[in-house]
């Protein structure tokens, strides 16, 4: 349970409180809610330094707006902590993060004050609008906000929601939360003065009485008008940073000190006083607001772990060994000394993928695309169709976002770009909209590519080389989390396409297992032996695409029953290519087959090892499927 003094927030039971409370309760309310993120991110981990940014904010959303029916949609939803303490779930804030607690992320099955789930960036918008367009269409009279950080405006989707948003002039609230990137010059209060003075109603009314007037006067009226326009944006964006939006037919009031609660109050109630389109309030606000190790180090502790609140000190890890994360890492910067066509390329992630060392090393030759997975995978196809080598660095659950250029910009025009897709599996705490469960299933029956799943920290840096090396597209997925100790057996070194490894002969069983997977089923399998004096085959495919055929073909012709395992969903996975093959080979001859992976249903959050107890992939999972299959 938490443990700090938090009278206001204890006493809070519905948000609608807070519109009751003065601006220097709403202050001390500010203080409670980022004591209790910070003591309860120390012990579970999580998204802090965005969440302590957003704290004055949420509280002035809360005490304007009524969320009991406007609606507030949160992009990413990494900054929504604060919005949980005080929409009912402070008493289990403590779970945060666990499994059977409460989501990282706002999740609508959570909560009815969570009007949208996310998970990955820049839906809010696109959310928000088709929210204010049902509004409208139901003859309702609230609300719909909103609220989006700056990162989340570099992605594609963001700004066709703008653009839409615009276009259909629907009453719509869009709060950007402006906390790293310095979209223009702020030249201080008139540019502040200005936008809210332009944005006052009568102003509003004027400006369009003139317009009407002006378009009256016969023959020259129209131009007349379009000068006055003009002449009217010249003067806002000389003064305002707001023209972008303008641009967008946006009405723009700020930019506002995101950390003062009565000037944030004052705008929100100007924004949701404009009746006659959409209405953009930018504010300006300080990532880890609070909390000074945070303020300091706002990347470090953007999602950080275990950690000391006294000092901010990370909990040092107890495993001793590397991350999957860190040998790719490793290895591409070593290639990278040997081949100077090798481009690393990251959407908005370089700690997270690894090509932070990367870009010390190559500053050059690294290129961060921002949130835009799509764009980054058309620029890694340009950087390939110039007989340049991009390695594109990205999450499983993120590269979904760019299927489309996947299929069409790389693989149709057979373009030899590497997908270096990291958090392939079950991730943990970041639960469903994190888990790189689909990436085998729609990857593998594209035309062209090629896909490599290494088994460990060894595999890994031959499986990158290989993939540097083929002349096609060509996928390597690995998992989130630390490798299996397994030393270096030299340089990298190529593979062979389509060829596996029996990592142990045996007989009356045969296992197949992918990636991660293979080291848990020969511990699974040496189980079985003590138990049973059965010894499993265990054999790892080490390619997805193509297919070790010959040897799979051995495997069912030899072996009446066979356990397959992979963390990925079974609908479309390892596990079905493998059948079709067999299937469309004539090899099915009635064998008795198991198989293990991830279920037709989304994972919840947890850790790695409790979900992957829940589903049925860790070492005495799979043994007892052995036994299963065995009749033991």
């Amino acid at each position: 349970m938490d443990t700090t003094e938090s009278p206001l927030l204890d006493a809070v039971s519905s948000p609608a409180q807070l519109n009751k409370f003065s601006d220097a309760q709403l202050a001390q309310l500010a203080g409670e809610v980022r004591s209790r993120i910070i003591e309860t991110v120390s012990r579970n981990g999580g998204h802090l330094a965005p969440s302590l940014g957003v704290v004055e904010l949420t509280l002035a959303l809360l005490a304007t707006f009524n969320v009991e029916h406007d609606k507030l949609i949160w992009d990413v939803g990494h900054q929504a902590y604060a919005y949980k303490l005080l929409t009912g779930r402070a008493k289990n804030f403590h779970t945060l993060r666990s499994f059977g607690g409460i989501s990282g992320f706002p999740r609508m099955a959570e909560s009815p004050y969570d009007h949208f789930g996310v998970g990955h960036s820049s839906t809010s918008i696109s959310a928000a609008l088709g929210m204010a367009l049902a509004r409208d269409l139901s003859c309702l009279k609230h609300h719909v906000l909103a609220v989006i950080g700056d990162g989340s405006l570099t992605a594609g989707e963001a700004f066709e929601g703008l653009n839409l948003a615009g276009h259909m002039g629907r009453r719509l609230i869009v709060v950007l939360n402006d906390n790293e990137m310095s979209i223009s010059p702020n030249v201080g209060a008139l540019s502040l003065f200005l936008s809210r003075t332009l944005s006052q109603r009568w102003v509003r009314q004027t400006r369009k009485e003139v317009l009407n007037f002006l378009r009256s006067i016969p023959r020259i009226g129209q131009k007349l008008a379009v000068y006055a326009m003009r002449g009217e944006w010249s003067f806002k964006s000389f003064f305002t940073p707001g023209m972008l939006f303008e641009a967008f037919r946006f009405n723009y009031i700020g930019p506002v000190d995101g950390h003062d609660i009565t000037s944030l109050r004052r705008h929100l109630e100007m924004a949701a006083a404009i009746e006659d389109g959409p209405v953009l309030l930018h504010v300006r606000t300080q990532k880890g607001k609070g909390y000074g190790p945070a303020e300091k180090n706002p990347t470090l502790y953007h999602g950080i772990g275990l950690f000391t609140p006294e000092t901010g000190q990370p909990v040092a890890s107890t495993a001793k060994l590397p991350s999957f994360t860190s040998v790719f890492s490793n290895t591409l910067t070593e290639l990278a000394e040997q081949n100077d066509k090798i481009i690393a390329i990251t959407a908005a992630m370089p700690e997270g993928t690894g090509t932070d060392k990367f870009r010390a090393r190559f500053p050059d030759r690294f290129v961060d695309v921002g949130i835009c997975e799509q764009h980054a995978v058309t620029f890694a196809a340009g950087l390939a169709s110039q007989g340049y080598r991009p390695a594109l660095a990205v999450y499983s659950t993120f590269l979904q976002r760019s299927y489309d250029q996947v299929v069409h910009d790389v693989c149709l025009q057979n373009l030899p770009v590497t997908f270096c897709v990291d958090r392939a599996g079950l991730v943990g705490e970041d639960g469903a909209t994190h888990h790189g469960a689909f990436d085998i299933a729609y990857l593998r029956h594209i035309p062209n590519i090629a896909m490599l799943a290494p088994r460990d920290e060894n595999l890994l840096r031959h499986s990158l080389h290989t993939a540097l090396c083929h002349p096609g597209p060509c996928a390597l997925r690995y998992p989130r989390g630390s490798a299996f100790g397994v030393a270096p057996d030299g340089a990298p070194r190529l593979l062979t396409p389509g060829r596996g490894e029996v990592l142990q002969q045996g007989e009356g069983l045969a296992v197949i297992a992918v990636g991660n997977r293979a080291h848990p089923a020969l511990e699974a399998a040496a189980m079985v032996e003590r138990q049973t004096g059965v010894k499993p085959l265990v054999f790892d495919p080490v390619w997805i695409k193509p297919l070790p055929e010959e040897q799979l073909a051995e495997i069912a012709q030899n072996f009446d029953r066979i356990l397959m395992v992979e963390e990925g969903v079974l609908a479309g996975g390892f596990s079905s290519a493998v059948l079709e093959f067999w299937n469309d080979r004539g090899l099915m001859r009635g064998q008795r087959i198991k198989r293990l992976g991830l279920p037709d249903h989304f994972v919840e959050h947890g850790s790695q090892l409790r979900l992957r107890e829940l589903v049925g992939l860790r070492t005495n999972n799979i043994a007892e499927a052995m036994l299963e299959l065995l009749g033991k």
